[in-house]
C-alpha cells in the first residue's frame, strides 16, 4: 500500500515565539530556520508575523536572502492581516513569497471583534488574495477559531469554504486556536470538510490546552487531513501547540499508512538547541526529549532489560540520537547499579555489589538521584570503609559560620564507648572542628595525625548538589595513608574522612 504524504509545518518562529517571555534575535532564527529545513528536513515553516516590528522584519529578511540561495523560499511562511495591502508590501521588502493570511473562521468573531457581515469579509479577503497574486506571493488561508465555528456556527464555517475553496489559494489553515478540541470533535469536523471539499488541501493546528494535542493530531491525521502545525518542544501561546517530537514519534509509530520527511535523530539536538536560546526549561517528564523518558528508576525494570529488554518499547532512545540510562537512587536496586558498571567498565563481586548498592540506598535518601560518574567515588568509599573497625565514632557535631564570627565547632565524640564533647573555633568550619577534635585527643593523651594535604573531586558536568569525594593525607610515625569521605556537602565529607583516620590510626 502507497503510503499517504503529510506536509509538518513548523511554526516555532512564530506561534512559539508567542510564548510567554520568549523572544529570538535576527541570528537565532535564522540558525533555527536553517536547522529546521536542512537539519530535519521539515516540509515549510511560518517564521514571523507581518508588521510586527523593524527586528521581526530585519529576522525574515536574513533567512529570506539565505533561502532564496537554497531555493527554499516557497517553504517559508509568514502570518499576514486582511488590512488592505500593509502586509503585502511588508512581505515584498522582506522578500518573502508565501503569506498565511488570518481571517475569521468563526460568525462569533467575525462578529463581536471585526463587526462585519460575512460578505463583507469575504470581499476584503478576496481582495487581499488578488493584490497577493498581483505580486507574485502564494496565499494560505487560517480560519482563526475554526473550531469553535465548528460547534457554533457550522452554517458559517461551510459558507465561508464554500467562497473560499473557488480562490486562488494554495491551502486551507484549520486552527483550533483556543484549544478546546476534544479527539471525536477533530476527526468528526474535519471529516465532513474533507468530504465537502476533497480537492482542497487542509492543514490542522492544534493547541494544548486540555493536553490533547497529540490525540487530536492523531484524529485528525485519520479524518483525511493534509498538512499539520507543531512547534520544536511545543513551545507556544498558553499551554503552546503541538510539540514536533510526539507528533513524529506517533506518526511513525502508530500511523503506518502516513508517510512523513522528518529526520528523526535530529529532533533532540535541536530541542535542545531552542531550549538553550529561548531559556524556556524542557520538563524533566517531557516525551521524547526530556531527561527522564528514557531513564530507568526502578530495579525492577533493569533487571528486566537484562532478562531479554522486557521493559523496552518501540521509543527506542537510539531513533533520536539518545541513550538509555538507570537511574541511581533509593528504589535502583542491584540491578540499575550493575547496568552502570557495564557501561564504565567495571565490575563488583556479589558482597561488594550489595555493600554499594546500600550506600546509594543512604544516599538517595538525601539526594534524589546518583549519578553514574558518582560511581567510583561511592565504590572507593565503601571499600576503603571495609578496612578497619571503627573504635571511634564521631556522634554529633554542630558547625556555625557567620558573617563577622570565627566560625566554631562543637563536636561529640565516642572512644571505646565513653562520650566527649569539645568546643572550638577556627579559620574555617574543618578547621574549627579538627581544632575541637584535637582538644579531645590531648584531654585523653592520644595522638593526632597530621593533616597534610585535601583535596576535593566531584565529577565531571556535576552541579552544586552533586556527590563530593574528600581525599586528605595524613602523616602518623612518618608514615602517610589517605582516606576518603563521600558525601553532598563537603565539609561533612571531610568529617566523614577524619572519622575513617581516627580508626585507621588507632591500633585495634
Amino acid at each position: 500500500m502507497e503510503k499517504r504524504k503529510i506536509e509538518i509545518m513548523d511554526t516555532t518562529l512564530r506561534d512559539g515565539e508567542q510564548t510567554s517571555g520568549v523572544s529570538f534575535s535576527a541570528a537565532e532564527k535564522l540558525t533555527i530556520a536553517q536547522l529546521l529545513l536542512e537539519e530535519l528536513n521539515i516540509d515549510r515553516i511560518e517564521i514571523a508575523s507581518a508588521r510586527v516590528s523593524e527586528g521581526e522584519f530585519q529576522g525574515v529578511k536574513g533567512i529570506m536572502t539565505w533561502a532564496n540561495e537554497k531555493e527554499y523560499s516557497n517553504r517559508i511562511e509568514v502570518l499576514t492581516f486582511v488590512d488592505g495591502g500593509l502586509s503585502i508590501d511588508w512581505m515584498k521588502k522582506a522578500g518573502a513569497k508565501v503569506q498565511n493570511l488570518l481571517t475569521k473562521g468563526s460568525l462569533n468573531h467575525l462578529t463581536h471583534q471585526l463587526k462585519k457581515t460575512p460578505e463583507q469579509h469575504f470581499t476584503e479577503i478576496a481582495q487581499a488574495i488578488v493584490l497577493a497574486q498581483e505580486n507574485n506571493i502564494e496565499t494560505n488561508v487560517y480560519l482563526e477559531d475554526w473550531s469553535n465555528g465548528m460547534r457554533n456556527s457550522p452554517e458559517y464555517v461551510f459558507q465561508y469554504l464554500d467562497f473560499l475553496t473557488q480562490q486562488p489559494i494554495k491551502r486551507v489553515l484549520l486552527p483550533d486556536t483556543l484549544g478546546v478540541l476534544i479527539p471525536s470533535e477533530t476527526f468528526d469536523f474535519i471529516s465532513k470538510i474533507i468530504a465537502r471539499y476533497p480537492n482542497t488541501h487542509f492543514d490542522f493546528h492544534a493547541h494544548n490546552d486540555y493536553d490533547l494535542s497529540i490525540a487530536n493530531v492523531m484524529e485528525a491525521v485519520k479524518a483525511g487531513i493534509q498538512g499539520l502545525h507543531v512547534t520544536v518542544n511545543g513551545m507556544g501561546e498558553r499551554a503552546g501547540n503541538a510539540p514536533l517530537e510526539s507528533t513524529v514519534a506517533v506518526i511513525n509509530d502508530f500511523l503506518p499508512e502516513i508517510k512523513i520527511s522528518v529526520k528523526e535523530s535530529s529532533l533532540y539536538s535541536v530541542s535542545k538547541l531552542v531550549e538553550t536560546f529561548t531559556g524556556y526549561r524542557i520538563p524533566a517528564n517531557k516525551p521524547i526529549v526530556g531527561d527522564n523518558v528514557f531513564t530507568q528508576t526502578a530495579g525492577i525494570h533493569a533487571d528486566g532489560d537484562n532478562k531479554n529488554n522486557l521493559y523496552f518499547n518501540d521509543l527506542l532512545p537510539e531513533r533520536f540520537g539518545r541513550k538509555r540510562k538507570y537511574a541511581l537512587g533509593k528504589t535502583s536496586g542491584k540491578a540499575n547499579i550493575e547496568k552502570n558498571l557495564q557501561e564504565l567498565g567495571l565490575k563488583l563481586n556479589p558482597e561488594d555489589l550489595k555493600l554499594v548498592t546500600q550506600r546509594i540506598i543512604e544516599l538517595g535518601d538525601k539526594k534524589e538521584t546518583v549519578t553514574k560518574e558518582d560511581l567510583p567515588y561511592i565504590i572507593s568509599d565503601v571499600l576503603d570503609s571495609q578496612t578497619y573497625e571503627e573504635r571511634i565514632v564521631v556522634e554529633s557535631y554542630v558547625l556555625v559560620h557567620a558573617k563577622g564570627m570565627r566560625p566554631s565547632t562543637t563536636l561529640c565524640l565516642k572512644i571505646d564507648g565513653e562520650i566527649i564533647e569539645e568546643n572550638a573555633q577556627g579559620d574555617g568550619q574543618f578547621d574549627a572542628f579538627m581544632n575541637a577534635l584535637s582538644k579531645i585527643y590531648k584531654s585523653k593523651k592520644m595522638e593526632l595525625p597530621k593533616l597534610i594535604d585535601y583535596a576535593v573531586r566531584i565529577p565531571p558536568g556535576s552541579s552544586s548538589d552533586a556527590l563530593c569525594e574528600t581525599i586528605i593525607t595524613w602523616t602518623n610515625h612518618g608514615k602517610e595513608f589517605k582516606t576518603r569521605g563521600l558525601d553532598s556537602d563537603q565539609t561533612v565529607a571531610a568529617i566523614i574522612a577524619t572519622q575513617k583516620m581516627l580508626n585507621v590510626a588507632t591500633p585495634q
